[in-house]
């Protein structure tokens, strides 16, 4: 499945093939994972039954670590139970991160309520190739360090990615890298070093969140108000997040964007 980009190979683990009960994915996923030797993708999604939701989804990152959450593969995820009739009109799933809902709006659109932010760190300096610059840090469900910059297409976003999420800030899990340009007032451009697939992706859900939510608080647009909703346009498409600022603090988070499932089929571990 492919949610704005960011490609997944999603395993129903039980959930409507209910004979269906594997385990060891943080192994094969490195295997299914290669673009080279496997189906290739950004990461496995492994839909299992809940006590606590209509369904559980563990994420396994290209390089076998497991994930909290992942928005774009949430959106995925939601789209396939609903496609496959596992799940009703709003569905909530279980991850590391918490519980979240959502819904597909069309055949392919699918919007999510995403957590409230937490851990936000705004404008302090780390070195990086023997120069000061200045970052800010915020958790969408996973850690994000947003970067503003000028000239994004002349970024070279996996050596420089690769050096901020290694950082000695942000160990020991290290962070996503988000490098973004404002275009204007409800439009900004972002660019994503993913920790776990460790290199750019087309699109990422919780930096294009974690993005918005930045640029916003940071005083980025001329136009702040109580509620906004911003397109961020990333390398696989556009995805729009949508959230509120009460009492100095930002709630009722959505993401939303496109989702298609590409193809179905069986891999030989």
């Amino acid at each position: 499945m492919v949610g704005a980009g960011n490609d997944f190979v999603v395993i129903d683990n039980g959930l409507k093939l209910r004979s269906q009960k594997f385990k060891g994915f943080a192994e094969i996923a490195k295997e299914i994972c290669n673009r080279k030797t496997g189906v290739g993708s950004d990461g496995v999604l492994v839909l299992e039954k809940s006590k606590r939701a209509d369904f559980r989804m563990k994420i396994f990152n290209a390089d076998g670590s497991e994930a909290e959450m992942c928005g774009n593969g949430l959106r995925c995820a939601i789209l396939y139970s609903k496609t496959h009739g596992c799940a009703g009109k709003r569905i909530k799933v279980e991850t590391k991160a918490g519980i979240y809902e959502g819904d597909a709006t069309a055949k392919d659109r699918v919007r999510v309520k995403m957590e409230d932010p937490k851990d936000l760190r705004p404008g302090f300096s780390i070195g990086v190739s023997g120069r000061k610059i200045k970052a800010n840090f915020i958790n969408t469900g996973v850690p994000h360090t947003v970067m503003f910059v000028e000239g994004l297409d002349k970024i070279d976003v996996d050596t420089v990615g690769s050096e901020i999420r290694h950082h000695d800030e942000f160990k020991p899990k290290g962070a996503n890298v988000d490098f973004v340009e404002i275009v204007d007032d409800e439009n900004i451009k972002m660019r994503t070093y993913e920790r776990g697939v460790e290199g750019e992706t087309l699109a990422c859900g919780t930096g294009a969140v974690a993005s918005a939510i930045i640029a916003a608080l940071s005083c980025k647009f001329k136009a702040y108000g109580l509620k906004l909703k911003i397109n961020v346009h990333t390398l696989g498409g556009i995805l729009k997040v949508e959230f509120q600022k009460i009492d100095s603090k930002i709630k009722n988070v959505y993401l939303e964007g496109g989702a298609e499932e590409v193809f179905t089929g069986e891999i030989i571990l």
